[in-house]
């Protein structure tokens, strides 16, 4: 791995473990290259837990700019960091790492900004009510967004006690009034206004026959594959759909202005490098 710095060289790279999947390659290449930000590179690093704390430190700031994290990193950086925005605080995680000059290392989360961006991009500013299909990282992340759009209730379907009372006590510490039910119910979630399914691929395939004759909105969050059976049945209804893509690349954006001090990131080249990305991953006819 390349150390050093040269003038008018940065680096950023994403981590985690697995990471051959991730598309921030493409969104953060497609972004550099339309900002004419010729010297830049974006990589990607299998990177665990027990890697992290030396990849880090072997980091030139002169050269490298910010670093992208995914599963399991999002909580294992913050003890390696000089500080983190509310935002991360907020959920306990942080997905993007801004390098300074001075070797200083700041955490951020861009996902929950992001959701909130995706969101407001189909038009869905406001609810008064909403569904968490899920419990865990992505669903504490769906709250938080949840928290500066949704004007009442909003109930995740979860499966066990434990799962239950991780969300409740989520809700409580974002401000959210969250309500908890089995996920064997989880069909009813979907008269809500709005849904957020942060379920696993395949997880609620089976609440496709359930969606109603004129649905709300459902943000999806898996892009790979796509489209679920569950966002392929909603949009069949004519529901307003946000999906995975979406999320990735709004959240891209806020690490692109991050990490280049250079904004509005350029969204439209990326959206369009993620999807070519994801085509090329996709059997043909």
């Amino acid at each position: 791995m390349e150390t050093t710095g040269q003038p008018g060289r940065r680096r950023a790279a994403v981590l985690g473990s697995p990471i051959a999947h991730s598309l921030s390659p493409a969104l953060h290449r497609a972004a550099y290259a339309a900002l004419g930000l010729d010297g830049w590179r974006y990589d990607r690093f299998e990177v665990d837990e027990a890697g992290l704390p030396a990849f880090v430190e072997g980091l030139d700031p002169a050269l490298w700019a910010g670093l992208s994290l995914t599963m399991p990193l999002k909580r294992a950086i913050i003890p390696l960091l000089d500080g983190i925005s509310d935002t991360a605080a907020s959920v306990e995680a942080v997905n993007t790492v801004v390098l300074g000059a001075d070797g200083g290392r700041r955490g951020d989360n861009t996902d929950i900004p992001g959701m909130i961006a995706a969101l407001g991009e189909r038009g869905v500013t406001s609810v008064p009510s909403a569904a968490v299909l899920g419990a865990g990282a992505t669903a504490s992340s769906a709250l938080a967004a949840l928290a500066s759009i949704c004007d009442g209730e909003v109930t995740a379907y979860v499966r066990g006690p434990a799962r239950a009372a991780e969300m409740r006590r989520w809700g409580e510490r974002l401000g959210v009034t969250v309500r908890t039910a089995d996920w064997a119910d989880a069909a009813k979630a979907l008269a809500e206004p709005l849904v957020i399914a942060t379920t696993p691929a395949g997880a609620a395939d089976h609440l496709a026959g359930a969606v109603p004759d004129h649905p709300g909105a459902l943000f999806d969050v898996l892009y790979d594959p796509w489209p679920t059976a569950l966002a392929a049945a909603w949009s069949a209804r004519s529901g307003a759909l946000i999906g995975g893509l979406d999320l990735l690349v709004h959240q891209a954006v806020f690490q692109v202005e991050r990490f280049t001090g250079r904004a509005p990131a350029p969204l439209a080249a990326m959206r369009a490098a993620g999807a070519a990305a994801l085509a090329g991953r996709r059997p043909g006819p």
